[in-house]
């Protein structure tokens, strides 16, 4: 199978990267195959099952519930706290850690017992395909992870195409409501809105999640909001836009609701719901243009 470039690029950091060398008798894929491993965070786990080491999962963390199965698997902790006792216990040849969701003193801990933690920390939409050869490396399964791999980023080069530069489309992303929270800078999905040729007049804030103003927020006068489903107006602690119909994203009715589960997981089913908020924002792009 021929490797897009951009994929021989992110095969060549991973293979790179000393922490995920097998420096010291290269194990073989069949070995690999029998690790037992603790997965910590949902979309690790969901990546492992698509690339299928399901079976090798022995402990994750809360909220970890795609595939269904999934929920089967025992949870040692959240993105809070991890349970170092009950980890230990499982003794796992390895523990794939999220090194922005974890508990860094945790995992310091996990470390000074001698146990083999790799730490991934995906800064952009790209990195979802290195994370993928990456645990095709760690479960022996590589020819799997590269045409899954190759695959997302191939509809990714294709969304941006697609989109990223039309007519930008002015965007408020509520992230949170109370205290009302967006998107900006790096964030992954600040580079989604982006992928959608959606413009952010917060995007060069220095946090990639600061907060802001209502009053700021209504002076831009927004043509789409986009407010994941759990946090709708729905929600008690929801903003119904609704109220402030002088906007033109809740005068035209552009509220829209992407599913978190999705969008906010670093996986590839991420690229489903992003092609949907595409749509929804080419949809209103249309609109206006008028």
């Amino acid at each position: 199978m021929k490797l897009p470039q951009a994929l021989l690029v992110v095969l060549f950091v991973i293979i790179s990267l000393p922490s995920l060398a097998e420096t010291n008798s290269p194990l073989t894929d069949e070995q690999k195959q029998q690790r037992r491993i603790i997965a910590l965070a949902p979309h690790l786990v969901e990546s492992l099952y698509a690339i299928g080491a399901a079976e090798q999962i022995i402990g994750t963390t809360a909220h970890a519930d795609y595939p269904e199965d999934a929920n089967n698997i025992l949870r040692v902790g959240n993105y809070a706290r991890l349970q170092i006792e009950k980890i230990l216990q499982l003794n796992p040849d390895v523990i794939i850690a999220w090194k922005t969701g974890n508990p860094s003193d945790d995992l310091a801990r996990l470390e000074k017992y001698n146990l083999k933690v790799v730490y991934t920390a995906p800064t952009q939409l790209e990195d979802v395909a290195a994370e993928i050869l990456m645990l095709g490396e760690l479960t022996g399964r590589n020819e799997a992870a590269k045409a899954l791999a190759a695959k997302y980023l191939t509809r990714l080069t294709s969304l941006k195409k697609t989109y990223s530069q039309l007519t930008p489309v002015k965007i408020f992303y509520e992230m949170w409501s109370r205290p009302l929270r967006t998107v900006a800078n790096n964030a992954l999905l600040q580079q989604q809105v982006e992928l959608c040729g959606g413009f952010n007049p917060f995007a060069d804030a220095l946090d990639d999640y600061p907060i802001v103003g209502l009053e700021q927020v209504l002076t831009t006068l927004p043509e789409v909001v986009i407010q994941p489903n759990p946090h709708s107006s729905d929600s008690p602690d929801g903003l119904d836009w609704q109220q402030w119909q002088h906007i033109p994203a809740a005068k035209n009715n552009f509220i829209l609701h992407p599913d978190p589960d999705k969008t906010h997981r670093l996986t590839t089913r991420m690229l489903d719901e992003v092609k949907i908020l595409c749509e929804q924002i080419d949809s209103a792009r249309q609109f206006y243009q008028d």
